[in-house]
């Protein structure tokens, strides 16, 4: 099959997701047979290093020999029964694994299918805990400025990214918005921990003034990965964890992009010596193999709901596919790799080549700042650096990177004027060394006027 065949097929019968169909008219896309380890390849033999991992999901590489393995095992055993009323050993083995490597506290695991179901979980979950706890009037969320949680109507409600919202605003529930900590508005001579507590005040005023009223406080900790990989200090998390307690206010922590390693530590939330009442985990946790999310939470959040059925306590949420047998048993593997592998050692020396490969890039006349946390590293294109005015997004800057990085082997797929690396960690030293040259290619080409 030839490229062009597969890409005319597909344009007739497939709408796909966060894309102007029509830019296909002019910009082609890119159709994949196979994939081994960081490589992505198509009908034709072209290669493409996957530095955003396929959406942020792939951990190990594509085509993982270990997850291969532990899918074609448990798919002879068992593929799938209803997790209402019946149980099965993966998804038990995993939720007690899950509980072992994440905060202490996290005792019980739901299951659900995506990130987003897992939000929409989790927000249920901090209501209704309330409600149960004769507090109806605990209804209402918090928030971060330029925050994502989502495209289902709860969790897309929970954002603040406007490119996704604002066209359904008719539709979501309101909620409360802090600023962000996000340390590229910090003042100059400003450290990102002194940013972070100063932007913490508006939280610390909200809170007390509103918690009665409140459920939860719902962030991405340390970065906002839709919302441009901003990032922030873990001091933050440890005062609104505090606030939290002295409000009686439930903190979530979306840990569905920032989780398994992405940002340094197993967890983000480890870097703020935090535990959430909630943490809300997919993506990485089944490697990029498949759908597979879950919310931990506490034993008290737990107890709210365990009473005589005539209560009306229980949380009467579902999916079909929830705990399914082979996305524990991949999740299984994932967390057998990391523990096997000494994942997070080996990670701080890429994400320190990460660093030293695009240093050169401080000092590029458009470009406004170079942030890193542990394995995601993202680099700011500006119109103007003294002031970091932005170029203005229909100019569509990035896309330009894009293009460029096809022609040399690499998916590059930034978000607006913000190129960032969220590779796989099976990626090399000379692998991560291409995609800085590559990426310092496609900014000196994009920022021509």
């Amino acid at each position: 099959m030839r490229n062009a065949d597969l890409v005319a097929r597909g344009l007739k019968s497939v709408w796909h997701p966060c894309t102007q169909m029509k830019d296909h008219e002019t910009l082609p896309l890119v159709p994949i047979r196979r994939g081994k380890g960081v490589w992505l390849e198509d009908f034709e033999s072209n290669r493409y290093i996957d530095a955003v991992s396929s959406w942020w999901v792939n951990l190990f590489g594509h085509a993982n020999p270990r997850i291969n393995a532990a899918i074609q095992k448990q798919i002879s055993e068992l593929e799938h029964v209803i997790l209402a009323g019946f149980t099965h050993e993966p998804v038990v083995n995993l939720s007690e694994r899950l509980i072992e490597v994440t905060p202490k506290g996290l005792n019980k695991c739901f299951y659900a299918d995506n990130g987003s179901s897992a939000i929409e979980a989790a927000l249920k979950m901090s209501f209704h805990y309330w409600k149960n706890q004769g507090r109806p009037g605990k209804k209402n969320f918090v928030n971060l400025s330029n925050s994502y949680h989502g495209e289902t109507l709860g969790a897309l409600a929970l954002g603040d990214v406007a490119l996704y919202k604002e066209t359904y605003k008719p539709l979501l529930m309101e909620v409360l918005t802090a600023p962000s900590p996000d340390a590229y508005n910090k003042e100059a001579g400003e450290t990102d921990e002194a940013y972070a507590l100063r932007q913490f005040e508006a939280m610390e005023k909200l809170l007390e003034e509103k918690h009665e009223e409140i459920c939860a406080v719902v962030v991405e900790p340390l970065i906002q990965c839709a919302g441009g990989m901003r990032m922030h200090h873990p001091v933050y998390h440890t005062k609104l964890r505090q606030a939290c307690d002295r409000y009686g206010v439930h903190l979530i922590a979306d840990e569905i992009a920032v989780g398994f390693g992405r940002t340094g530590t197993l967890f983000a939330c480890e870097q703020s010596g935090i535990t959430p009442d909630f943490m809300c985990l997919s993506k990485g946790l089944t490697a990029g193999y498949l759908p597979l999310s879950v919310v931990l939470t506490t034993n008290d959040v737990y107890n709210a709901f365990y009473d005589d059925y005539e209560t009306l306590k229980a949380f009467l949420h579902s999916h079909s596919y929830t705990g399914n047998p082979i996305g524990c048993a991949v999740a299984l593997a994932t967390l057998d790799i990391f523990r096997d592998d000494n994942v997070i050692e080996k990670n701080r020396r890429l994400s320190a080549c990460l660093a030293e490969s695009v240093a050169h890039l401080a000092d590029h006349p458009n470009v406004g700042d170079i942030r890193q946390h542990g394995m995601t590293l993202a680099v700011e294109m500006v119109k103007d650096k003294a002031s970091k005015t932005p170029f203005p997004w229909q100019e569509r800057r990035g896309v330009r990177v894009y293009q460029h990085s096809l022609t040399r082997e690499a998916l590059l797929r930034p978000l607006g004027n913000v190129v960032y690396f969220m590779p796989p960690y099976v990626i090399t030293e000379d692998q991560i060394r291409h995609l800085a040259q590559v990426a310092t290619e496609g900014i000196n080409i994009a920022v021509r006027d």
